[in-house]
């Protein structure tokens, strides 16, 4: 993700949402790779299990056979 997605809505509480996602979205591949599991994302529609990368925490290319 290049960048924090900018919320469009004119709710003020709502401006900190897209940055929110995103913090919960890396405090969740801490976790998996903390405790050696997937992330389970959701990417063109579909549920794909990933892993997490633990020398760049980054998340690597769906496992086999993981899609749903």
């Amino acid at each position: 993700m290049s960048g924090v997605p900018v919320s469009k809505l004119p709710d003020d509480d709502m401006q900190a949402a897209p940055a929110a996602l995103v913090r919960a979205g890396q405090q969740a591949r801490e976790l998996a790779r903390r405790t050696g599991t997937a992330v389970v994302v959701v990417r063109d529609g579909v549920l794909v299990e990933e892993g997490v990368d633990n020398s760049t925490q980054q998340a690597t290319p769906p496992m086999a056979g993981s899609q749903k």
